[in-house]
């Protein structure tokens, strides 16, 4: 059986990918910075300096990166406690892939300057994690 309309196998491998891949998301947000912002390899001397100074959508894209790595540790922590309190896989894994995909979008609107979409997805994304643990809590009862 599979979730997310076929694509999503049902198990927790599934959603250890999830996690693996909203782990690797702020790591795409921070080249994709120093790609737009002309990251040289002098600027690694002291990097936090040189993404300090980017301006538009450099500077947007290491916003996404830092925001991503600032709501990490709630969906992982949410995916855990799901898992730790057997709320059934299938809803994991759509929820966890669905914030994976909420999150891409989140930076791609960032990156492009559609803040209120950007605030929205932000909210959707958060809901995600919000709702494993709400299960997660219904199901320790």
């Amino acid at each position: 059986m599979s979730t997310l309309f076929g694509f999503i196998p049902d198990t927790a491998a599934a959603a250890i990918w999830a996690m693996l891949a909203a782990s690797i998301l702020p790591f795409v947000f921070a080249m994709l910075a120093k790609m737009f912002g002309g990251f040289q390899l002098a600027d690694n001397a002291h990097p936090r300096d040189a993404l300090a100074r980017l301006t538009g959508k450099a500077a947007r894209a290491n916003a996404a990166q830092q925001n991503s790595f600032e709501t990490l540790p709630v969906f992982l922590v949410a995916v855990l406690l799901a898992m730790l309190f057997f709320v059934p896989q299938s809803i994991i894994n759509n929820l966890a892939w669905l914030y994976v995909f909420i999150r891409i979008g989140y930076g791609i609107a960032y990156i492009i300057n559609l803040s209120i979409f950007r605030s929205i997805l932000w909210v959707l994304s958060m809901a995600c994690c919000f709702m494993l643990f709400y299960l997660a809590l219904r199901m320790s009862t």
